[in-house]
């Protein structure tokens, strides 16, 4: 129940009820086609491109690839009647025929659309596979820049507009343009009906090195595409991940256009719905991913992921890095000796060093419990902080004088080691070139639900835990839990850092004494252009409770939280916090940025008054709901079951991601209604 269960614990049944009354009217009584601007938007769209042709509407102009083979008839024209609607002219699509003789009919077709619309142009050709396929359509192309389709897929009507004028935005703002990606939806009959939307991270480059989180629309300049000598055929099946990689070597990275332009087929035979009905697909991502790391200059191996569509590169570590472990410990000796004992009985790696910093604890046997543990455990060293009063800045900062590794790890003393490998897993995200400077941990509750999987900023307005409740196991939204991510923030509970780079952003600010203190630090690492990764391989048990209440019931307390919230506002600026927050997992990690469908606002700028907003909170919403249905398969509760959890867990993130205002006594009525009838 998660969410829901602790709601009700801190705030009561009445306000869950009115949060997901709320929501339920958005959900099951709210417009079709959530993820499509509105009527009046492609409206306009359409007027300003009036009479406009390619050559004259100051868009670039963009080249679509799409190799045809045996299109079924329908598919075939929806996909056909996607372009010719499409809300701006500077499109072109280039289509090579690899059919078989027993189906004319998809030549006859095109032909057909090529009377009403010259901007198709085909030809056929041999089949030799999708990358040969590909490059042979890239040979009709005259586009500035080139987007790749499938045959049985339907671009959104905005697609060409949208990415245009990303494009123009790009350049107006001196940034780079070679390569840019939207997020997409897939369906199965309509587009007004998604089944999901996948919306993804801005530019996240050891996520793309777990699986293709990229996918469609991708946009990049032609010139690029010919100097790498187009897709490589050795790579069918995962051809446009390869070819992604190459193009990020050239580029440096890839611009994140936050609306679905694409529509994504589900049926049998297409990827949309698994590797499993290709199964050439997963040899052919690690070759390209081999390939890549080779071409790069680094080193390791790749391995299949935790499931079917991801990948693990197992980074070779760079010498034998020392790390220091500083856990700072406030009496609580079972704590802190569960924690001690996991670590020198479980970790494999055996260069480091622990170091306890002792804060004013009380109970005389906690001292005499230190010379004990100093007995047992090699090379432990317990060292006093100074000073009164809990600041968990200023600890880790004094316990770093004393340490001589080459990394620091910033570990709760209520922590528990699960596996051995989970201090060489950390390195192996920073330890090698091209590494991270921070990188975090899987961490659990005892009841076996994620209590970290990376730090979000901007969620419930400054910052929360992704995935924070769920149950242990399955993928998480599009496999956020099962791959190596790219976040703005890790928690401090388990924080694995380059020395060199807490030196260089001189520790953690002890201003935040107990709250934000981590992400503060995170943020101004990523300021020096340092990434900051989570990584689900490290795991360990996190006994901090759930049930222990908010700083809010304490006015003291809630005064300092207050305080250190609005002082992260202060430091890094509202904008940037919010700028950070992504969909349902996280910006950079899986920004909704607001961009207005007039151009004006790419980026980071507010919505237009047209509805965009609400349009991207509806997103949010169902990028959240398909984040809880991606474990559906593993339930064992009945359906009905199943629709009374996600119901409650949906109305709670509805409160806790954006603080809605109380609905109606009607509102409550119809979803208590809903559930009752649904429940039966």
């Amino acid at each position: 129940m998660g969410y829901a269960v602790q709601l009700t614990k801190d705030e009561g049944l009445p306000t869950m009820v009115k949060r997901g009354a709320g929501f339920v009217r958005r959900r099951f009584f709210g417009k079709r086609a959530r993820y499509l601007p509105g009527k009046k938007v492609l409206e306009a769209q359409a007027a300003e491109m009036v009479g406009k042709t390619a050559e004259n509407c100051g868009l670039p102009t963009i080249s679509i690839l799409t190799p045809l083979y045996n299109t079924p008839e329908n598919y075939l024209r929806e996909f056909l009647d996607s372009f010719v609607n499409q809300t701006a002219p500077n499109g072109q699509l280039c289509l090579a025929d690899a059919s078989d003789d027993a189906h004319p009919e998809v030549e006859r077709v095109v032909r057909e659309y090529q009377r009403k619309n010259q901007r198709i142009v085909y030809k056929k050709v041999e089949n030799k596979g999708i990358a040969a396929n590909t490059n042979a359509a890239e040979t009709l192309a005259t586009g500035e820049y080139l987007a790749l389709a499938d045959h049985d897929d339907v671009l959104a009507p905005h697609a060409m507009y949208a990415m245009g004028k990303a494009i123009l935005q790009l350049r107006q703002r001196g940034e780079p343009d070679g390569f840019v990606y939207s997020d997409e939806a897939l369906f199965t009959k309509k587009i007004e009906k998604p089944m999901v939307g996948h919306f993804k991270p801005d530019y996240a480059p050891d996520y793309l090195l777990c699986c293709n989180y990229i996918c469609h629309l991708a946009v990049f300049k032609r010139a690029l595409y010919e100097q790498l000598g187009g897709e490589r055929p050795e790579c069918d099946g995962s051809q446009d991940h390869d070819l992604f990689l190459r193009l990020i070597e050239q580029t440096g990275g890839a611009a994140h256009v936050p609306q679905v332009l694409y529509y994504w087929r589900v049926h049998a035979g297409s990827t949309s719905g698994g590797t499993e009905a290709k199964p050439y697909v997963a040899a052919a991502a690690k070759k390209a991913l081999a390939d890549h790391l080779e071409r790069t200059g680094r080193t390791g191996t790749i391995e299949d992921g935790l499931y079917p569509s991801t990948y693990r590169v197992r980074w070779d570590i760079v010498g034998e890095p020392k790390v220091s472990i500083l856990i700072p410990n406030k009496d609580h000796t079972e704590d802190l000796e569960k924690c001690l004992h996991s670590i020198w009985t479980k970790t494999e790696w055996e260069h480091f060093e622990v170091i306890v910093v002792e804060n004013n604890s009380t109970d005389p046997a906690t001292f005499a419990y230190y010379k004990k543990a100093q007995q047992r455990y090699d090379g432990l060293q317990v060292v006093t902080y100074p000073k009164k009063g809990f600041n968990f800045s200023g600890i880790n900062n004094f316990g770093r004088k004393y340490a001589t590794g080459e990394y620091l790890l910033l570990l709760n003393n209520d922590v528990e080691v699960r596996s051995g490998e989970w201090l060489t897993e950390l390195l192996r995200q920073c330890a090698h070139p091209g590494g991270a400077a921070v990188c975090g941990a899987m961490l659990f509750y005892p009841d076996e639900t994620i209590q970290h999987a990376g730090v979000i900023t901007g969620l419930g307005g400054y910052a929360g835990h992704s995935h924070k409740y769920k149950k242990a196991g399955g993928s998480g939204y599009l496999f956020r839990t099962a791959t190596v991510q790219d976040f703005s923030a890790v928690t401090g509970a388990c924080l694995l850092v380059k020395t060199s780079v807490w030196d260089e952003v001189k520790g953690l600010d002890e201003a935040f004494a107990v709250a934000f203190n981590d992400v503060d630090f995170c943020l101004r690492v990523r300021d020096k252009g340092y990434r900051i990764v989570w990584t689900p391989y490290a795991q360990l048990t996190h006994y901090e409770s759930k049930s222990r209440g908010g700083d809010e019931k304490d006015p003291a307390k809630a005064a300092r939280f207050a305080a250190e919230q609005q002082r992260l506002y202060d430091v890094h600026g509202k904008a940037d916090i919010f700028h950070h927050l992504s969909g349902i997992q996280f910006c950079n990690e899986h920004t909704f940025h607001f961009v207005s469908v007039s151009g004006n606002g790419f980026g980071r700028e507010r919505p237009q008054s047209d509805g965009t907003e609400q349009a991207e909170l509806d997103a949010f919403r169902t990028c959240y709901f398909h984040h809880l249905l991606a474990d559906t398969g593993r339930r064992t509760e009945s359906d009905q079951q199943i629709f009374g959890i996600f119901a409650l867990e949906l109305f709670v993130a509805d409160f806790i991601f954006f603080d809605l205002p109380i609905f109606s006594l009607e509102a409550d009525v119809v979803f208590l209604h809903l559930c009752r009838v649904q429940l039966q």
